[in-house]
């Protein structure tokens, strides 16, 4: 069949899109045709590719807080979001990583969120959900993953809502416990109706001192939109974006050994967070000035974006489009660590000063004298029986920006009964991003968030005279700089040919592309040194480089081959698939190191070769699809940030290989016009082939996951239950420390009433973790292979508690 032209596209989406809002059952009754990467007109049953997608509806009355909360459901991809509203991990299966999006490119409307691989900070800091999001598409296999940043891995996909002829607007309230407001709102329609233009807008304002209560709100806005004028034969759509968020980021911290439950603090009450209110405004001389931490900013964010996208029919049968977008953003992603790499437990007074790895000019505490430990605001002592918990403060400056645009040129024509549509295409980014970083190390009790209070230590020694080691709760030793500048430019050319002949289609492509990156740092220049002589003894500078200034450049070729298939059988309801790629996965820029003569180390691609061979079986009311996977990686290059043993942290890079099988199976069933489940399962046997710990299962890869969803909806009354599940895994590559199954469940409620004119109201009630799970979602990355279990203590981060939210939703 001959390829749809855009406007049969478009008007496909959009009459989806009102169905999806008028009628019932989210996407059950709607045959909603996937646009992520492709230059053909197909449904999730007549792709060759692994596909999801998430409408808007569904979105909408789940609620949602982070990239997790959307995300979770989805098959072949592992999320967690206990550090969050931001730096969501997202695992793809059988591909070893930090987690974040390093395999799964996080894309608006087509375009990058950010370059991926510069910094470890995740691309959604950038950008965050809101009502004004038409619907989630992931993309895995197939030549869809050719396309724009390109990854073989899979795609995700943000796609914006658009205006019409008919003008709609929403405002949205949430209220939840711990302090949390939220307003949303979106509105669209014509600008000039009489020219075919159109608007579209959404935004927030939120408040959260949630979920857990650290002292330290998270708040901000976000505004986007776009305004898109049609033609006769195509279209053009600008975008635009403002975000200014700051947002508190949860790492581990220590859990009762044993049970792996939280601890109680000094105070009686439950420590939820190693946030430290007290630490929020330390700061200490300097031979420059005086240092003033930001951790209190949080994950900040502010800056925007600006894109445009277009599409314009050269013939009947050819078409050329284009995207470009432009970013720029302020960026800091500060945290508190989860210890001060010497202990990283509680200790009590004697433990501390007996610990042989904290020393004062050479000595262990210990010999140093008679011990005073002291409140920083009030100089009394701090009681005998209270427990203490050094620990770090990260302050990471990652300012950035990027360019990118993409154009292609697509036709339609025949080879005897072949129907054929090309596509070719570039795609181009430069990308320039800060990796500053300096670590503080204090010293307070160990007690909740904002109950925590900092403690100073300080010795008599046996001639009277007083020696200090931590002062205003900063200790010397730890105390670290680094800074980078990392550029990263990306030249692509891909080329695919989606085949369609009988029952057959078959797709066909390969992409060429040349990275070429810089990190340049100035060590030497930028040592901060105490100038206090109280002070100049142990407040010591350490860098985690080698001190020098260092430049270098790196580039690589690297080419992805991807085909697929798909055969319908004859008056069924049976379509047969198989996929397979091999492609490639840059080295992230930030893991460059350099050898003793300044020169940086080779830039070999990571290699990936994925293969999918499945069923999909689509009779009415239900669809299943079930398959078998391989996924194998090469050469990656792992960056992990682990202790240096002296307070500070290295980032260590590991060469790894990993091989992988399994199995998959989707599915979806329509019970009634009321009742819909949907879930998904997957299998999969992955282990380190090569590299350090070879036969060892990759670190928070789970062997089975799984998803179930029941909902409910008869147009007035509606709700849904999510279960995910998580078993067993490894928190490192080691596999000395495991982690336990656990299982989260989402619960979502809602009336709407109806009204004149098409206006509704709904009032809605969500649930997150249902049942209030405690399951543990990592160890200790700071800790890496050298963490082990069954000690007093376990380092490690529970999955956010159960919360409770509103929501009212007016609709006009």
């Amino acid at each position: 069949m001959k390829m749809k032209p855009v406007a049969y596209v478009l008007s496909m989406m959009f009459s989806a899109s009102i169905a999806a809002q008028e009628g019932s059952n989210d996407d059950a009754n709607v045959e909603v045709v996937m646009v992520t990467g492709t230059s053909v007109v197909r449904t999730q049953a007549d792709t060759p590719a692994k596909t999801t997608l998430i409408s808007q509806e569904n979105i909408a009355k789940t609620g949602f807080s982070s990239q997790a909360d959307i995300l979770m459901n989805v098959p072949g991809i592992k999320v967690e979001g206990g550090g969050g509203e931001v730096a969501t991990n997202a695992f793809v299966r059988g591909l070893p990583s930090g987690g974040q999006f390093q395999f799964t490119p996080l894309n608006y409307d087509g375009m990058p969120a950010f370059q991926s691989g510069m910094t470890s900070s995740a691309q959604d800091v950038y950008f965050r959900p809101d009502i004004g999001i038409e619907r989630v598409e992931y993309v895995a296999g197939g030549v869809s993953n050719l396309y724009g940043p390109g990854s073989v891995a899979g795609v995700i996909n943000y796609i914006s809502r658009k205006g019409s002829d008919d003008p709609e607007s929403t405002v949205q309230l949430e209220m939840a416990e711990d302090g949390r407001v939220r307003t949303d709102f979106f509105t669209s329609g014509p600008l000039s109706s009489d020219d075919n233009i159109y608007y579209a807008m959404s935004g927030f304002y939120r408040y959260d001192e949630g979920p857990l209560d650290t002292g330290l709100p998270t708040k901000g806005y976000q505004v986007r939109g776009n305004i898109s004028k049609e033609f006769d034969d195509g279209h053009v759509t600008f975008y635009g974006q403002l975000i200014n968020d700051k947002v508190q980021f949860f790492l581990p911290l220590p859990l009762d050994g044993g049970n792996r439950k939280r601890l109680t603090g000094n105070d009686g009450n439950t420590v939820f967070v190693g946030q430290t209110v007290a630490a929020a405004q330390l700061s200490y001389p300097t031979a420059t000035g005086r240092y003033e931490s930001s951790i209190g900013e949080g994950v900040a964010t502010e800056g925007g974006s600006f894109g445009v996208e277009f599409e314009k029919e050269l013939s009947d049968d050819w078409r050329i489009g284009g995207k470009a977008k432009g970013a720029r953003y302020e960026h800091q992603f500060n945290l508190f660590l989860d210890g001060d790499g010497l202990a990283n437990s509680p200790e009590s007074l004697n433990g501390y000063i007996n610990n042989s790895a904290r020393t004062l000019n050479g000595d262990v505490l210990s010999t140093l004298g008679r011990a005073n430990f002291t409140w920083s605001e009030t100089g009394n002592p701090v009681p005998d029986d209270y427990v203490l918990f050094g620990n770090r403060l990260l302050d990471r400056q990652r300012d950035g920006d990027f360019f990118s645009t993409e154009f292609n040129v697509t036709g339609a024509f025949e080879t005897g009964n072949i129907d054929h549509t090309l596509n070719i295409g570039t795609f181009f980014i430069h990308a320039q991003q800060m990796d500053f970083n300096i670590i503080s190390s204090y010293l307070a009790d160990f007690s909740n968030g904002q109950n925590a209070r900092l403690v100073d230590l300080s010795f008599t020694d046996t001639a009277g005279n007083v020696v200090e080691y931590s002062r205003n709760g900063i200790v010397g030793p730890g105390i670290s700089y680094t800074n980078k500048n990392l550029t990263s430019k990306r030249t692509a050319l891909y080329i695919t040919d989606q085949m369609e002949s009988g029952n057959w289609a078959v797709d066909l492509g390969m992409r060429v592309e040349r990275a070429v990156g810089t990190s340049k740092a100035e060590g030497s220049e930028s040592v901060v040194v105490s100038d206090d002589p109280t002070l100049a003894s142990n407040l010591q500078v350490n860098t985690t480089g080698n001190g020098r200034f260092t430049y270098g450049e790196v580039a690589s070729t690297e080419a992805a081959f991807s085909a697929a298939v798909l055969y319908a059988l004859e008056d069924s309801d049976i379509n047969l698939y198989a996929n397979a790629s091999r492609g490639y996965f840059f080295p992230q820029i930030r893991s460059i190191r350099f050898n003793d003569n300044g020169e940086p180390q080779s830039y070999e691609g990571e290699n990936i070769t994925l293969a999918t061979l499945g069923i999909k079986y689509f009779p009415q009311d239900l669809y299943v699809d079930a398959s078998l996977f391989l996924a194998n990686l090469d050469n990656r290059r792992s960056v992990d940030f682990v202790n240096d043993g002296s307070g500070g942290l290295i980032e260590n890079v590991l060469e790894q290989s990993t091989e992988t099988v399994g199995a998959e199976i989707i599915t979806r069933y329509t019970v009634s016009d009321t009742v819909t489940v949907d879930g998904n399962i997957t299998y999969q046997d992955a282990e380190f082939s090569a590299g350090g710990n070879t036969g060892n299962v990759p670190a928070r890869q789970p062997e089975l996951t799984g998803n179930l969803a029941f909902s409910y909806n008869n147009d007035l009354f509606d709700s849904r239950l999510a279960l995910s599940h998580f078993g067993d895994a490894f928190a490192n590559d080691s596999n000395t420390v495991e982690l336990g199954s656990h299982t989260i469940a989402t619960l979502s409620a809602g009336y709407t009433w109806a009204f004149n004119n098409d206006q509704r109201i709904r009032v809605g009630v969500s649930v997150w973790n249902l049942f209030d799970s405690e399951g543990i979602t990592e160890g200790s990355p700071r800790q890496g292979n050298a963490q082990a279990g069954g000690d007093d203590f376990f380092v490690g981060r529970p999955v956010l508690p159960r919360r409770v939210s509103l929501t009212t939703r007016y609709d006009f």
